[in-house]
């Protein structure tokens, strides 16, 4: 975004999707329309399903809902589900943008009725914007000061009813007072391969790329759990296979292009070796602190700590201790080391 963007009233940073840039157009036309479109997140999906169709049965608009997971999981796609199945706009914002509570005060009063509001990292919002949201949250209204010092007065604005679906990466800084003002909370979880697999094969269609099922699923084996990655990935196989004329992407094809940009058979990327090596030499048989090891690998230690660890830990490479970080046997192995001493442990 723009600085000039950022300038603009809160309500005209709302984005549409029409208004995006081409590629992220391209993004935004790979994600599920519908709820029965929707791949994995089964739970999830089930609750959504029960919630929607009890709310359009009654005629009213659906519990305020709270989307919580790592990044590119499908929170923005079932943001824009909610809002598809109840029949409504979806309007995006993000936390970060609303920074005074007059912003807040501009997006929610241009909302329409039954709109669904989508906050991305909802966690971020500044206090005095998530205190203003609460009352607007659970009785549609606002209360804005108008006028500084005596002559200061409050108005009460009345909203019109809505949908808000929040989202975050970090659900342990969601304030609770916000948090028990949603109906719904739902945690996404990574995925299996079998639906990764799945869901490239529909991104592959929908990019008119032909493909098998067993590059499908060696592709969705290198997606580290997200569908992101994975239609990330895609688009790499796909420019590959392009420049060497291939017609039909095979497993051995996928393998190749996948090899050339870095990402191992485990999805391991650069910087993902970078941590396991330094582990594994110099920080053998003992805990390295998340500050020394994001010095070392040149990266933030909140990057680290949030786009690189979860899936070196669920992948069992890593261990974090009180003490600091520590390689396991799988990653000595998958690198091809040894423990110090010989032999591993």
């Amino acid at each position: 975004m723009t600085r000039r963007e950022l300038e603009l009233p809160a309500s005209e940073r709302v984005v549409s999707v029409a208004a995006l840039p081409q590629d992220i157009r391209d993004d935004a036309d790979l994600r599920p329309r519908s709820i029965d479109d929707f791949q994995g997140q089964n739970d999830i999906v089930s609750h959504l399903r029960i919630l929607l169709s009890a709310a359009r049965q009654r005629g009213h608009v659906a519990d305020h809902i709270l989307l919580a997971g790592p990044p590119g999981l499908g929170k923005t796609s079932l943001a824009g589900i909610v809002a598809s199945e109840m029949g409504t706009n979806l309007r995006i914002t993000s936390g970060p943008i609303l920074t005074r509570p007059g912003d807040l005060a501009a997006l929610l009063t241009d909302l329409a009725e039954g709109d669904v509001l989508f906050i991305d990292e909802i966690h971020r919002l500044h206090r005095s914007v998530e205190e203003m949201l609460y009352p607007a949250m659970e009785d549609r209204r606002l209360d804005v000061m108008v006028g500084r010092g005596p002559s200061a007065r409050s108005i009460r604005l009345e909203l019109p009813t809505f949908t808000l679906v929040g989202a975050t990466t970090r659900t342990g800084l969601v304030a609770g007072p916000l948090r028990d003002r949603f109906g719904f909370v739902g945690r996404l979880d990574l995925y299996a391969e079998d639906d990764l697999a799945t869901i490239v094969n529909r991104s592959a269609s929908l990019l008119g790329v032909a493909l098998e099922r067993d590059a499908a699923l060696e592709i969705g084996r290198r997606s580290r759990g997200t569908p992101r990655i994975a239609n990330r990935l895609l688009r790499r196989v796909r420019d590959v296979a392009q420049l060497e004329g291939v017609a039909t992407v095979s497993a051995d094809i996928a393998r190749t292009a996948l090899e050339r940009f870095g990402v191992d058979t485990r999805g391991l990327d650069k910087l993902d070796r970078a941590i396991l090596e330094y582990l594994c030499t110099k920080g053998a048989d003992r805990p390295v602190g998340l500050v020394t090891l994001a010095q070392v690998v040149g990266e933030e230690p909140v990057t680290i700590e949030d786009a690189y660890e979860p899936f070196l830990i669920r992948e069992g490479l890593l261990v974090r201790t009180p003490r600091g970080r520590v390689a396991t046997d799988a990653a000595f192995q998958h690198l091809g080391l040894q423990r110090r001493g010989g032999g591993l442990l």
